[in-house]
């Protein structure tokens, strides 16, 4: 296993190497496994995300100081270890599991994926917690974020120069609302929570390839649900704005009926769809309206 690590990080196995040198006792090193299914084929995009999360912790590993023979990163593609999916009763991926020098694994020794995330960080304190290996994460620099800002920066002040003489849209309500809007969408829909915990953009089973969007628990939530929430969110709103149209301009009586049934169907449409997933998620929810 040390000889791997030395050229790999992360070790690759099939069923036999899983079986021989995770499985097989005795051992005196622990070992983190990360099923997955990486194969273009099987579509995972949250299997790639994943993999680079954890890539990102094993290098972290490999090239810090405390490195020992105590801890190894391994992956069990399911292409290439299906048998080993098969005796773990194992039907998602991706999942991490650490096996402990000694014993069988427990029930803590699973990550709680859809609950936490992938992030390389959530990742370190869970291994910590099962391995009391303290693993310290370097990410490669990025600067995307600092190029994207200094780009706004740069469009915002060009902006404002090419306006100097005439900077009248600073004080228009309506640009300012719709930019509050578009805060507190994000910030309503889970944005700040799918920043902070990282979680996967949608989960794809690999034995059915059935594709979800929206996390069964309401302890977390994908990507891809909170871009519904605020889609739904958004809808809403834009329908209350114009029944609020409705009620108070002083246009043609016709043409105000039909701005009120129109914002009243996206009222109740969409409400109607947003509370059928608070239900799908707090089981036992009583109550329903429209769309069950």
């Amino acid at each position: 296993m040390m000889e791997w690590s030395s050229r790999r990080s992360v070790v690759r196995m099939n069923g036999d190497k899983f079986r021989r040198f995770v499985k097989a006792p005795p051992r005196n090193y622990s070992v983190i496994v990360m099923f997955t299914a990486l194969q273009p084929q099987r579509q995972c995009s949250v299997c790639r995300q994943a993999n680079e999360e954890y890539q990102v912790l094993a290098n972290s590993w490999r090239y810090s100081s405390a490195f020992s023979n105590k801890l190894f990163f391994t992956v069990v593609d399911y292409d290439e270890g299906a048998d080993v999916f098969q005796q773990l009763n194992m039907n998602s991926a991706p999942t991490f599991m650490h096996f402990p020098a000694k014993g069988k694994p427990k029930r803590a020794d699973t990550f709680d994926l859809q609950r936490i995330g992938f992030a390389s960080e959530q990742l370190a304190k869970w291994i910590a917690d099962r391995t009391d290996v303290q693993i310290r994460v370097f990410r490669p620099p990025n600067y995307s974020g600092t190029i994207a800002l200094a780009l706004l920066v740069s469009l915002v002040g060009g902006l404002l120069y090419l306006r100097r003489n005439n900077l009248e849209f600073i004080y228009n309500k309506t640009g300012w609302a719709m930019a509050a809007l578009c805060v507190v969408f994000a910030m309503t829909s889970g944005q700040m929570w799918n920043h902070i915990r990282g979680p996967p953009y949608a989960h794809k089973n690999p034995q059915n390839g059935q594709v979800s969007y929206i996390h069964g628990s309401s302890q977390a939530q994908f990507v891809a649900e909170s871009h519904i929430i605020l889609l739904l969110n958004a809808a809403i709103t834009m329908g209350m704005v114009l029944l609020n149209e409705a009620a108070t301009s002083k246009g043609d009586v016709g043409k105000r009926r039909i701005i009120c049934l129109v914002g009243l169907g996206l009222v109740v449409f969409f409400f109607s769809f947003l509370l059928s997933i608070f239900r799908s998620k707090y089981h036992g929810y009583p109550y329903s309206f429209l769309i069950k």
